[in-house]
């Protein structure tokens, strides 16, 4: 069968592929053109699989929250380059990957179909490894979750509180916990997790001890630096980036606790 030059244009506008590599493929499956992307999708993931060695370190973060804002989603996804990363077409996969998340249950993100579609599509045409790195969901009945993905794409956050919330505040909790330096290790103390304490335990008493002062008054400075940690690491606790004056528990509205929140930075 004759392989038409416009053929292999709708091919190539397909793939993404090179003219050599569409007509090729063409022939070996009689003009078929869908065949032909079946067949060049595979050669092509299987080359990219060869491949799987090369590091993606770059990316970006994205997330997206449900129409009725009681479930959203947050995921990381990697590249070989930042060029790629922030292409039009990884952008839409992205997105893409972000909204088919949210039809999950809540917790560790599971790729399906459409998501790893969506990616493979992207490997072929930009040819880098381009790998899912990680996912969460968070929400559900009577919570308000939202997100905030800085404009590079590397640091994102999303927020599940419990009640309602307006999208100012939302806004805010997610500004503050992409910007805040330390960033927050927990909601509440009770989330810190309890190895990292007792690290701090033990410098602050190394340090007390190495000043000279008497056990009794090295014990209430081991007290004093470990209420200053959680000041600087407990999300509650936290200084509001954007007034100093308040600390994050007092910008929530009575009734309205914060559940859980995700902070991802791009290879963090």
């Amino acid at each position: 069968m004759a392989i038409t030059a416009k053929d292999v244009m709708a091919l190539r506008q397909k793939t993404g592929l090179g003219m050599m590599e569409c007509k090729e493929a063409l022939t070996e499956v009689d003009g078929d053109v869908d065949k032909a992307v079946d067949l060049l999708r595979q050669r092509g993931l299987a080359k990219m699989d060869s491949r799987s060695e090369r590091t993606s370190a770059e990316g970006r973060i994205n997330a997206a929250v449900s129409d009725d804002g009681s479930k959203g989603a947050i995921v990381e996804i990697n590249s070989e380059t930042d060029f790629t990363a922030s292409n039009d077409a990884f952008l839409a996969m992205a997105d893409t990957v972000a909204t088919e998340a949210i039809k999950g249950e809540p917790g560790e993100v599971v790729t399906n179909d459409a998501m790893k579609a969506a990616i493979d599509e992207v490997r072929l045409t930009t040819k880098e490894n381009i790998q899912f790195a990680r996912g969460a969901v968070l929400g559900g009945p009577g919570s308000t979750v939202g997100q905030y993905v800085h404009f590079t794409g590397k640091v994102g956050v999303l927020i599940e509180l419990d009640g309602k919330a307006d999208d100012a505040l939302l806004k805010d909790l997610c500004m503050h916990i992409s910007a805040v330096s330390p960033a927050p290790l927990g909601v509440t103390e009770d989330e810190v997790p309890a190895e990292v304490v007792e690290k701090e335990r033990e410098i602050a008493k190394a340090q007390a001890i190495e000043s000279g002062k008497p056990e009794q008054i090295a014990e209430k400075m081991v007290e004093g630096k470990i209420r200053k940690f959680y000041d600087e690491t407990v999300l509650l606790r936290q200084p509001f980036i954007k007034d100093d004056k308040k600390q994050i528990k007092d910008l929530l509205p009575n009734g309205v606790t914060i559940k859980k929140f995700v902070r991802y930075q791009v290879g963090g």
